[in-house]
């Protein structure tokens, strides 16, 4: 089978949306962000979802968009919680490449200056270090391809990401 997708995955912060949007012009590809997709099926924004029915529905939410996902030939970002889904993961690596956009913590924690409003999926007691900790392995396991974002420019990390596709 043709992995004709770029999926990213990876922190929220590490740039996967923002990241995506260039890297498909770079490849001349449409460009799917999940987490708006999530937000248009509900009529909802991330942390209104969180908030109202909680994080186990929101996952479950969040899984049943990404599974619907038929598109070839696509660059697709994904929300940081994609990761916690098996269903959503194998059906994503059916017809695509997964990249995961690797950031030190420090970036990352740099990055998200208002978390409580973000739509991150992460248990009020949990420290956003402690889910850094828990995800990034999930994120190393699943990849096909890691890129090192740590102290690059966007531009930098596009060509990098464009240069393993064409």
């Amino acid at each position: 089978m043709n992995k004709s997708n770029v999926v990213l995955i990876g922190m929220p912060g590490a740039g996967k949306s923002t990241v995506g949007v260039l890297l498909a012009k770079a490849l001349r590809k449409p460009f799917v962000d999940t987490d708006l997709l999530v937000q248009q099926k509900y009529g909802m924004f991330l942390q209104e979802i969180i908030d109202k029915h909680g994080i186990e529905k929101f996952l479950q939410m969040e899984e049943r968009v990404v599974v619907d996902i038929e598109v070839k030939d696509h660059v697709i970002a994904t929300g940081g919680s994609v990761i916690y889904s098996n269903s959503a993961i194998n059906h994503l690596k059916r017809d695509s490449t997964l990249v995961y956009l690797k950031l030190r913590f420090d970036e990352i924690d740099r990055r998200l200056t208002d978390i409580t409003s973000r739509g991150i999926v992460k248990e009020n007691d949990k420290t956003l270090v402690e889910l850094y900790n828990e995800r990034q392995p999930l994120y190393e396991k699943h990849a096909d391809i890691v890129i090192n974002c740590s102290n690059k420019h966007i531009e930098e990390i596009v060509s990098e990401i464009k240069a393993k596709f064409t």
